[in-house]
């Protein structure tokens, strides 16, 4: 058994295939949509009452908490506002690199 990757972690190789921010941006995404529909469920807001507090349609809520979407930033705080949350971003710094 080799022992080659042994210490590795998965973002290594994500980055030896070249689909480590993909994968991050994927990852987010999937997150979002997944904190915004369970907070959705808390307040107890359907996807038509959260269409009508938004003034759009159904779809478009369908599209907010679909991770394959991509949704625009203030599409994002309105719907956040309405559960009661605010959206966060924050730049941090990369780990450094293995020598």
């Amino acid at each position: 058994m080799s022992q080659e990757n042994n210490g590795s972690s998965i973002d290594d190789l994500l980055k030896e295939e070249g689909i480590l921010e993909e994968a991050q941006a994927q990852a987010v995404k999937e997150v979002v949509a997944w904190q915004l529909a369970e907070a959705m469920k808390t307040r107890k807001i359907s996807k038509n009452k959260m269409a009508a507090l938004l003034k759009t349609s159904r779809s478009q809520v369908d599209r907010l908490l679909d991770p394959k979407n991509d949704i625009t930033l203030r599409s994002l705080q309105r719907a956040a506002a309405v559960v009661g949350r605010r959206v966060n971003i924050e730049l941090v710094q990369e780990s450094p690199r293995k020598a």
